[in-house]
């Protein structure tokens, strides 16, 4: 008998393109991570509160559009890995690996991997995936 697949945990909430909204990215990051059993002060939500930070940043600095915001979006993955993902609506300003600012040093740091993919018509979503010990 086949068993069911049970769909990765996952949370997703838009948010306004402003520093509150980058800021309330973070704490509902950190709230969800709690909420699925991550203890709080420990490494893994740390480094993954600070991807989360840096990513809401980048799209409200870089990559807003006026009057629409961006999404912050949240899944577990097998191999105790999480995938946060920060889409935006400009896709004309792709990030570069190599290139970028201090706070992609940080990402690329705290991240086992990331990267950029676009999101159409015209957005684009940065991802990363930390690793959960």
């Amino acid at each position: 008998m086949r068993q069911p697949v049970t769909p990765a945990p996952q949370f997703t909430q838009l948010l306004s393109a402003t520093r509150r909204g980058a800021r309330l990215a973070r704490l509902l990051a950190v709230e969800q991570l709690a909420a699925w059993g991550w203890p709080r002060g420990g490494e893994p939500i740390d480094a993954a509160a600070l991807v989360v930070a840096e990513l809401a940043a980048n799209a409200v600095r870089h990559g807003r559009l006026e009057g629409r915001g961006f999404r912050l979006g949240l899944v577990l993955l097998p191999g105790a890995r999480l995938r946060i993902e920060v889409t935006d609506p400009r896709g004309e300003r792709a990030l570069a690996r190599s290139g970028g600012g201090c706070g992609l040093v940080v990402v690329d740091a705290l991240a086992a991997d990331w990267g950029v993919r676009p999101f159409p018509p015209s957005g684009k979503t940065v991802w990363a995936e930390i690793g959960i010990r």
